[in-house]
């Protein structure tokens, strides 16, 4: 990966002289930083790009700017129809506001500009397909469509293509719908039969030599890195600390309704943020309803307009658009959501951005500020609320230690810092290949399976893929009928695999729930997972009001409601625990043992961060490791996700009874120097197996097409994804080697 070294002062002349008009036209004072950096490499279009720059800094334009100017040195007439660049983001609402972003700049060029997703007009897109040209919106699920309904016309269709590019490539890093666009990337390559550039905009990558080797994955070096270090405007920052009520011990999800802790957080939020534009992100959708809910009660109550929307994925369209919208106009607006806001949908100027409970990472709390201070001259503004147990006889050791809150802290702090969690890399993502593999064969209607084995894995994204587990995951496929293989040794689909290909869901490469309609009066609501248990006569919060359940129709799977003034519950939508980086539990233990008290908190969170501080010294982790309590042992490593998942299936396969309890192992029927022992006796040993310790885990199915592996290759698949025994062994020593203050 090589860093862009090009003098910005000039780069502004090297586009094309329309492009230059375009830009005076809307009277920009300059280019900025990043703008004028990326210039030189994007015009060349001979490599591979990585735009990243803080969040509104205009990396669309970046990209696009020397991209159209190329386009327009180039007419695009006659044979050489076709798209010139494909646009890929990774939420409908992203490639609808890109859309208007870059229409306005296509339509002064006559480059055409078309979005393409599900929610798309199909008479749109039939146009679009009779006159192909200039830039293509898209999602990695529209194009992978495109490869199997079209296949045989894309060769065509992409045959001028000049550039891909990925909008919030971060978003993709690491997961399945990440290797599934790298293998679509990979296969548009292998249609034009050449080496397409492309160009990754992000606003938060915590490695940029993974992050290359993401946008080009085994050539990541050749990337070339255009990076603006601009800092943005002022941060103001506050974090604000709440104790849960000891009779609410459950917090604001219960039937019960909300604690005062959360009226707490609703009045302070519902003082500061009227009468201007803001966001506030909430890590569940349950919650997002619940607090929707309080603030337009509040609203009712001071005798004011509603200020308040909810947003977030199981919405309806046109619910969702109609907070987007809000958002974009004139009337001061608080919208509610999910990290459905947090991508970089143009939301306007918003004054500032609020997250209840502790953030999930850094990465996300990095670009949620970022939709703060678009005013020129204006701070972005980042509040925090954070609720901690109420102390009682019964409060565990854990939760004394009042995790959330420093977890909160220590991602502030890593903020602050300007460091962000890195791409996880090693995963085998066999799901993914299953999905790739039949949309391959769908698409050329066969394939042998050497040519599938080179072109997936010898040179395509899957490279962890030897050739014995790729043996292995076809014999898979084929015991499944998901493939079958002719007598001159072509891979077909077998029926089973017919069947998945032509099903409306075998786009997406992650696995997608069935869901029941809400409805009222014939006015969608949005979508609930079936998993949720729906009574008539029930109460029920969403979209940020009450409702009644009227009837529930399983065979055609809708829920018909009517507006209530009863109490009601808000659902829950499901959803798995955030990954958690080493660092921030190193960052955490470095504040526990600190004295220093950061100027964003205010007093209550002060005070909060002291008892936490007081219990942590209490219970013997200013210098060790492990905390008694009545028949277990509480063990801290102080590690991340891959390491905490290790060690709890290690100490599980040593016959120990061991749980998860957040930042601690809970290990019962032990005493401290019993379950030292255990500890020591793993050390000779070395880094355990992980294929072994992934035998031992009953449910191992956890993606799209995990049901078609064999066991052996469940055991591969999960060991690549959640187990790092290297790690782990290191952290055995490392904690070995202290006193274990028992």
């Amino acid at each position: 990966m090589t860093p862009s070294s090009s003098t910005p002062a000039s780069n502004f002349w090297q586009l094309h002289p329309q492009v230059q008009q375009w830009i005076w036209a809307q009277q920009w004072p300059a280019l900025r930083e990043i703008q004028e950096l990326a210039i030189p490499p994007i015009l060349a279009g001979d490599r591979d790009v990585i735009v990243t720059a803080a969040t509104a800094q205009g990396k669309t334009e970046a990209a696009f700017l020397p991209i159209c100017s190329r386009l327009v040195d180039q007419p695009h007439t006659g044979a050489n129809t076709g798209v010139q660049v494909i646009g890929i983001g990774p939420l409908k609402a992203l490639i609808n506001d890109q859309n208007r972003r870059l229409s306005a700049l296509g339509d002064s060029l006559g480059i055409t500009v078309c979005p393409w997703h599900g929610d798309i007009d199909s008479g749109r897109k039939k146009r679009f397909l009779q006159q192909p040209s200039g830039v293509l919106l898209i999602t990695p699920e529209s194009l992978e469509a495109l490869f199997v309904l079209r296949g045989s016309q894309l060769p065509q269709l992409f045959a001028s293509l000049a550039y891909i590019v990925i909008d919030e490539m971060h978003s993709f890093i690491g997961l399945e719908r990440g290797r599934q666009l790298q293998s679509l990337m990979h296969r548009v390559d292998g249609l034009v039969e050449r080496r397409i550039p492309r160009i990754g905009l992000s606003a938060t990558l915590g490695d940029m030599s993974l992050a290359a080797d993401f946008l080009r994955p085994g050539a990541g070096e050749a990337v070339q890195l255009v990076q603006s270090f601009a800092k943005g405007d002022p941060l103001k920052l506050q974090l604000r600390g709440y104790r849960q009520a000891a009779e609410d011990s459950d917090s604001i999800d219960q039937e019960a309704g909300p604690g005062p802790e959360a009226i707490a957080i609703a009045d302070h939020l519902f003082a500061q943020l009227r009468g201007d534009k803001n966001l506030v992100f909430i890590n569940s959708r349950q919650q997002v309803e619940q607090y929707a809910d309080i603030l337009r009660q509040l609203a009712t109550d001071h005798g004011v307009p509603n200020e308040f929307l909810p947003h977030h994925g199981s919405l309806s369209k046109g619910l969702r658009a109609e907070a987007e919208t809000a958002l974009k106009g004139d009337a001061p607006i608080t919208v509610i959501c999910t990290m459905t806001l947090e991508m970089g949908i143009d939301v306007g100027a918003v004054q500032s951005i609020a997250q209840i409970g502790s953030p999930s990472s850094v990465a996300s709390t990095r670009q949620r500020l970022g939709r703060s201070g678009r005013r020129p001259g204006e701070p972005a503004v980042l509040r925090v609320y954070v609720t901690v147990p109420a102390m009682t006889p019964f409060t565990s050791p854990v939760d004394a230690l009042y995790p959330d809150l420093v977890q909160g802290m220590a991602i502030l702090n890593l903020l602050l810092e300007g460091w962000y969690e890195p791409p996880i890399v090693g995963q085998l993502h066999l799901s993914t290949l299953i999905h790739q593999l039949l949309s391959q064969i769908a698409q050329q209607g066969g394939m042998r399976a050497e040519q599938s084995w080179r072109h997936f894995c010898e040179q395509g994204p899957f490279a962890e893929v030897d050739q014995t587990l790729f043996a292995k995951l076809l014999r898979c496929l084929g015991d499944r009928d998901l493939i079958q293989q002719s007598q001159d040794g072509l891979l077909l689909l077998g029926l089973t695999g017919e069947r998945l290909v032509n099903h409306y869901s075998f786009y997406t490469a992650f696995s997608t729930t069935e869901e029941y309609r809400l409805t009222t009066a014939g006015q969608s609501l949005g979508t609930l997972p079936t998993t949720m248990p729906i009574l008539p006569e029930m109460g029920l919060i969403f979209a940020g009001r009450r409702w009644l359940v009227e009837s529930v129709d399983s065979d055609q799977q809708v829920i018909e409601v009517s507006p209530a003034q009863m109490d009601g519950q808000a659902p829950s939508f499901g959803g798995s625990s955030a990954f958690v980086h080493d660092r921030i539990r190193q960052t955490m233990l470095a504040i526990y043992r600190g004295t220093d008290i950061p100027a964003y908190l205010e007093a209550k969170a002060q005070q909060l961060l002291q008892e936490a501080r007081t219990h942590f010294a209490d219970c013997g982790l200013d210098q060790g490791y492990l905390v008694p309590e009545e028949e277990q042992v509480l063990l801290f490593p102080w590690r991340g996700s891959l390491v905490m998942n290790t060690l709890l299936v290690l100490l599980l396969d040593n016959g120990l009874k061991a749980s998860l309890e957040g930042v601690a192992l809970k290990v019962k029927g032990v005493s401290p120097e019993e379950l030292q022992a255990a500890l020591q006796a793993l050390l000779p040993l070395g880094p355990a197996n992980p294929l072994r310790l992934a035998g031992t885990v009953r449910n191992k199915r956890s993606e799209k097409y995990d049901w078609v592996l064999s066991e052996e290759l469940l055991c591969h698949n999960y060991a690549a994804r959640f187990f790092d025994a290297q790690a782990t062994w290191q952290t055995l020593l490392e904690l070995l080697g202290k006193d274990p203050r028992i």
